[in-house]
């Protein structure tokens, strides 16, 4: 078992008169939210009210940038947009939050891409070139959350970035490391005892398990809760109170990633 971990949560996703998930809550129990920047969630109050709270809890921040995609929350694929625009879309969304984050008083960590757009660089390496050329090009100082292993964690490691390795407590695998997709029977935890053992096993292990079984050696950074899971408070509040009972310290990734 790891002496130390970060306990992470997407965050900010509420936009206008939509609200989604019970922030205030989540960030008492996180060690690092990663805001929605407008694109697939939040606005420039959420942004704000969101960078308040959690400097009032010592939760570190990063951006949650994905395809422009109210409409489906992000998690459509988004086919025909050259690189340049991706990069830009990409910069735009990382350069609001940093700059909302400063006239806070507050300062961003890293990027965590979200939904389709994360999925769907884990598996092309263009795509993946292109999200670490924009995160370093916004701030080379930033670290790129990732799942370890594949086509984005290669290509961070290319530019010259800091990675932090994640897991999903309430997301399944499939045998190439990569998440099974929403559609498919099982795919969401919405179990908190269940993603609690999920996690201590794959801490104890430094290793993912797929749906299969397989075993996928990973050095992990962190751990996240969906904001949007409808047991996300319950879950990541079990989880902590389990990890901290197992002698794991939960702090940012930010103060220990190498």
């Amino acid at each position: 078992m790891t002496d130390r971990v970060d306990l992470n949560s997407d965050l900010g996703e509420s936009w206008g008169a939509y609200t989604m998930g019970e922030d205030a809550a989540m960030l008492e129990i996180v060690s690092t939210a990663n805001v929605a920047c407008g694109f697939h969630g939040g606005d420039p109050d959420v942004m704000a009210k969101t960078v308040a709270l959690a400097k009032a809890n010592g939760v570190a921040i990063g951006a949650h940038p994905g395809f422009m995609d109210l409409w489906g929350f992000g998690r459509r694929q988004i086919r025909g947009d050259s690189p340049d625009s991706i990069r830009n879309m990409l910069v735009y969304q990382i350069a609001a939050l940093a700059g909302m984050a400063k006239a806070g008083g507050y300062s961003i960590t890293h990027v965590k891409t979200h939904g389709s757009l994360g999925n769907m660089a884990a598996v092309d390496p263009e795509l993946a070139g292109v999200v670490a050329d924009a995160v370093k090009a916004a701030d080379p100082n930033l670290i790129l959350a990732i799942m370890p292993g594949n086509q984005l964690d290669i290509a961070a490691k290319a530019a010259g970035l800091r990675v932090a390795n994640e897991v999903y407590a309430d997301r399944t695998y499939d045998d190439d490391g990569n998440l099974t997709p929403r559609s498919e029977p099982g795919a969401v935890i919405h179990d908190a005892a269940e993603a609690k053992d999920r996690v201590l096993r794959m801490l104890d292990e430094q290793a993912i398990r797929s749906t299969s079984g397989k075993r996928i050696p990973a050095r992990i950074d962190t751990i996240c809760v969906h904001g949007d899971n409808v047991a996300a408070v319950d879950m990541a509040r079990g989880l902590r109170q389990a990890l901290e009972a197992n002698g794991v310290t939960i702090a940012p990734f930010s103060t220990f990633v190498p």
